[in-house]
């Protein structure tokens, strides 16, 4: 008999019940796997969903760039005096 693996997150657990109700895998399965997570109160996800760097807007970009643009420009006019 092989070694069960039970549950180990919330979305696990619904995975499991949709294949379950599509037939990929038997009751005798989930009720095993169900039955040796117990009634832990389990995580969302294992592992946290990777997430997105933020995105600079085209808006943002432009108001960053003309600032370093008067940066400079005002580092040159200081030189020249």
């Amino acid at each position: 008999m092989c070694r069960t693996v039970p549950m180990k997150s919330k979305a696990q657990r619904r995975k499991f019940a949709e294949l379950l109700v599509k037939g990929e895998i038997s009751e005798e399965v989930y009720e095993r796997w169900n039955k040796e997570t117990g009634r832990k109160e389990l995580p969302e996800r294992v592992t946290p969903k990777p997430t997105m760097a933020k995105r600079r807007t085209a808006a943002a970009k432009k108001k960053t760039t003309t600032a370093r643009k008067k940066a400079t420009t005002a580092r040159k006019s200081a030189k020249k005096r």
